[in-house]
């Protein structure tokens, strides 16, 4: 299994929406994603520099996408 990227919150949003995600609501910093054919939905904290680690892998657990997927989606 490849390593976590260390990426900011808005990277992570940049690359879920190219997944396929769309902006559904925002509450503060938190923006939630919505994906409708996989009916999985993300919370990010959009304004953090770096996510820590857990919350990145919480966030990928939430989209349902590995690693492998996610960093794809960062290119």
């Amino acid at each position: 299994m490849p390593k976590l990227p260390v990426v900011s919150g808005n990277e992570t949003i940049s690359a879920l929406k190219r997944g396929g995600f769309v902006r559904d609501r925002q509450s503060g910093s938190h923006v939630t994603l919505r994906h409708h054919e996989r009916r999985r939905s993300a919370t990010i904290p959009a304004g953090s520099a770096d996510l820590p680690p857990g919350t990145l892998r919480a966030i990928l657990r939430q989209a349902g996408l590995t690693v492998e997927e996610f960093i794809r989606l960062l290119r």
